[in-house]
């Protein structure tokens, strides 16, 4: 049997209160659940992306072409001479790269994936570096050959002749640097006078991939001028292109001089074997990635619901009327629900509309079940015009990019100020002392 005392406290608002704010973190529960499964469902994306990317090409990185020759060195230890077999690399002089490409979108079910064509044209000029001392060195240029690093060789789509100093030579697959894919041009016929002054190279490829091209910029001078159909590309790595984007596309180009990059003019073997921590290249970005978006909105379902209960609490000091707990949580699991709905809509069809069902449907459902408890056409209306404002005030968030924290800040003070203004006449003590008397 409870006590007189025990049932004054049971019917308090101090109780009441600790009820709600119980509750509130019970939901939490669920809401983290909701971030678990968004984070499941964008991991189940990007392994549908792999899927796509495998049957096509991978992201693509260029590195070179660069200049290979064989040569030897004798060592003299007692009586015994010791050969060994080395590889000078040698980069560009002048490296300009010039690339368009043609993006396209491929689905595998609900996922999809950024894909693109290119034609690619490198050109330039090989020299041997006058500064490199060949004193005990016996250059091997019948073994000469030109290598070019590419990620997957999948995306080649069509293989044309090396035209170097004139003369055109076959491009086959690598088979000598085993540290690096990509295609390797041997240079028969070169002659050892061939390097005495600048040679120039011309090579035009067809190159397929998903998602970014990036590039290495291994000449001396390195010039790279990229072209699209994307209104959103991404700029990556460690120089920044001049750049113009507009409704028809993008163009942006790199100069890249030979104290900008942390590669050698020449060098042997694999004593320089870290060049991507130089490339750079474009990204297409794919503006609409509703996980992103989803698990953003996710992270303010403890405001909606503290806020939604914080009405109802006022509502419930103000008219009188009780509202049993099995009544708020009902409340808040539809709150928890839009979330569910709002990701299960956005992988059908974009974000936006996408949001504006979930939300229509969760206010909607609220606005009916408020209607029935309190009867009171205003209440319901009122309650319903405050969960507009809230899930319009979230959508604007989920807009921005550099000033969210900014205008989420300034909203959440403003609705502070607004319940302190509205709860400031509300006489605590008495609804407390009439308890008691009752």
């Amino acid at each position: 049997m409870k006590t007189n005392s025990e049932e004054k406290f049971t019917q308090s608002l101090t109780f009441r209160a600790i009820i709600i704010a119980f509750m509130t973190l019970m939901l939490l529960i669920p809401s983290v659940m909701i971030q678990r499964l968004i984070g499941e469902r964008q991991q189940t994306s990007k392994e549908a992306i792999r899927k796509i990317n495998d049957k096509w090409s991978s992201p693509q990185t260029l590195n070179g072409p660069i200049l290979n020759i064989p040569y030897t060195t004798e060592t003299t230890e007692g009586s015994t001479v010791k050969i060994k077999k080395r590889v000078l690399r040698i980069a560009p002089d002048r490296l300009k790269i010039t690339t368009k490409l043609f993006p396209e979108e491929r689905h595998y079910g609900i996922y999809k994936s950024i894909l693109y064509k290119s034609d690619t044209r490198f050109s330039g000029s090989f020299s041997f570096p006058k500064e490199l001392d060949t004193k005990g060195m016996t250059l091997d240029m019948r073994g000469a050959y030109i290598s070019l690093g590419i990620t997957d060789l999948r995306g080649i789509g069509e293989n044309r002749e090396f035209v170097l100093g004139g003369t055109k030579y076959s491009a086959k697959a690598s088979s000598k640097n085993q540290q690096e894919d990509g295609l390797e041009i041997d240079l028969t016929g070169l002659q050892d006078s061939a390097l005495q002054k600048p040679i120039a190279f011309d090579y035009q490829l067809k190159l397929k991939g998903s998602s970014d091209i990036n590039f290495i910029p291994v000449g001396k001078t390195t010039t790279v001028e990229v072209s699209g159909a994307w209104k959103s590309p991404g700029f990556t790595g460690n120089f920044t292109p001049e750049y113009k984007i507009d409704q028809n596309g993008f163009k942006a180009s790199w100069n890249v001089l030979s104290f900008n990059r942390p590669i050698p003019d020449y060098w042997s073997d694999n004593e320089f074997s870290n060049p991507n921590q130089s490339s750079f290249g474009v990204d297409l970005v794919d503006t609409v990635d509703q996980y992103q978006q989803n698990m953003r909105s996710a992270k303010y379902a403890i405001m909606f619901i503290l806020l939604t209960f914080v009405v109802f609490f006022f509502i419930e000091i103000l008219t009188g009327k009780r509202i049993h707990p099995i009544q708020y949580l009902l409340v808040g699991i539809a709150l928890i629900i839009f979330y569910t709905l709002l990701l299960s809509i956005s992988e059908q069809i974009n974000f936006g509309a996408a949001y504006l069902i979930a939300s229509t449907a969760t206010i909607g459902l609220i606005t009916v079940y408020v209607q029935s408890i309190f009867k009171d056409k205003r209440q319901s209306l009122s309650l319903c015009a405050m969960l507009c404002g809230l899930y319009t005030f979230l959508y604007v968030i989920l807009q921005l990019e550099d000033t969210a924290l900014l205008i989420g800040s300034l909203g959440l003070f403003c609705i502070l100020a607004a319940i302190m203004y509205f709860s400031r006449k509300i006489e605590w003590y008495k609804h407390r002392s009439q308890a008691a008397e009752e």
